[in-house]
């Protein structure tokens, strides 16, 4: 009996269909900066390059088989100009036509194993955004323990750890994105911690072993050898956490640590930090003020937003999931100027409502103008 495609696969399918449709129309470039003239900066961020997923990673939209990103790879390469981070910090540079930032979050040891060696070939430079704390693997990120925790033994497992290490008890746990999306932004860092001591207890592992079992993240040598590649390397903190409730403390402990730390193995100075997760809600205020102030020129984002100038310091990126040319072409040229149209629209509506609330002359409107901008 023939199965039915499900609602989500028949929009995935036509989502494909009406990309590659559109890639196949001349001059589909030209069409595409009817959207959104000024986008400045295309910028897309991958993790994992591997041919198959496994418990740590089962779950998380990190994997891209090495075909797909060789795909990508050669698809930038023959419609972009790849672009070094020294370019478009340059805010006096005149960058070339379609400038393509290409950058990579997280440890993963496929993107020295398997990544790299596809980027020298195609002649295209990366920045590697990097967690010390996952080098040589002596942790396991809290992304891929929670990932292997529900893999290995369900939703239960996660419940029983959040119940025992956040108190009280906020939300029953039913899904890796309410984790992810709701749960872990809501904790502070001590809470975070708690949270995986009570899960490693329950599922009476040894974090280490199973982090050397697993050896998913590069070595010290390995980080120091992407130099010969082309790659630059950045601050993603110390071990990979939203940082929307971090204090000053925390900022020393997950930025600056992070920061001295890759210096240290890579002997090159960290420029950029790129925010775990993407989200715009943990970059705050203060948190830029602090990248400022410690020597960062840039900080990157994952919410999938056309760049529409430069001299700027927070950048977005794209983080493909295209199967061919055409949806890639979709996702990086059409998608974003969409999304950036829609955000501007409500930008300019929020503003219109905190102007009405306080009065656009107000201290507290300034900050609330400065927060949206973020």
């Amino acid at each position: 009996m023939e199965k039915k495609l499900s609602s989500s696969n028949c929009r995935r399918a036509a989502f494909s269909l009406g990309a590659k449709t559109f890639w196949r129309i001349p001059g589909a470039f030209g069409i595409a900066r009817v959207l959104g003239r000024d986008y400045s900066l295309r910028c897309v961020v991958f993790h994992h390059i591997s041919a198959k997923d496994s418990p740590f990673t089962h779950g998380i939209n990190v994997r891209t088989s090495p075909e797909e990103f060789e795909m990508a790879l050669a698809f930038i390469a023959a419609n972009y100009t790849p672009v070094r981070l020294d370019d478009i910090l340059d805010a006096g540079r005149k960058l070339p036509s379609r400038p393509m930032l290409i950058t990579f979050d997280d440890a993963y040891a496929s993107v020295a194993d398997i990544a790299a060696p596809l980027c020298k070939k195609y002649r295209i430079p990366a920045v590697f955004f990097v967690n010390a704390a996952l080098l040589d693997n002596q942790m396991l990120a809290a992304d891929n323990l929670v990932c292997y925790a529900v893999r290995m033994h369900g939703m239960a497992a996660l419940n029983a750890a959040a119940r025992e290490a956040v108190r009280p008890a906020t939300m029953e746990l039913s899904s890796l994105a309410q984790v992810f999306n709701v749960f872990f932004p809501a904790l502070t860092l001590d809470e975070r911690r708690a949270f995986i001591d009570a899960l490693k207890s329950a599922l009476r592992i040894n974090e280490r072993q199973l982090a050397q079992e697993a050896s998913l993240y590069l070595s010290s040598e390995q980080l120091g050898a992407l130099r010969d590649f082309d790659f630059e390397i950045g601050n993603h903190t110390y071990s990979h956490v939203h940082c929307r409730r971090l204090s000053s403390a925390d900022y020393a402990e997950e930025i600056d640590r992070n920061k001295a730390a890759l210096e240290a193995i890579s002997c090159t100075n960290v420029r950029a930090f790129s925010q775990p997760y993407g989200s715009s809600s943990d970059l705050t205020p203060n948190l830029v003020g602090h990248l400022r102030s410690t020597g960062h020129k840039a900080a990157f984002l994952s919410e999938s937003v056309a760049n529409t100038n430069l001299g700027q310091f927070v950048f977005d990126r794209i983080n493909p999931c295209a199967k061919n040319e055409g949806t890639l072409f979709f996702e990086v040229e059409v998608l974003p100027r969409l999304r950036s149209l829609r955000n501007r629209h409500l930008w300019n509506r929020q503003k219109s409502m905190v102007h009405k609330t306080v009065g656009p002359g107000d201290e507290t409107c300034k900050v609330e103008e400065q927060r949206l901008a973020l």
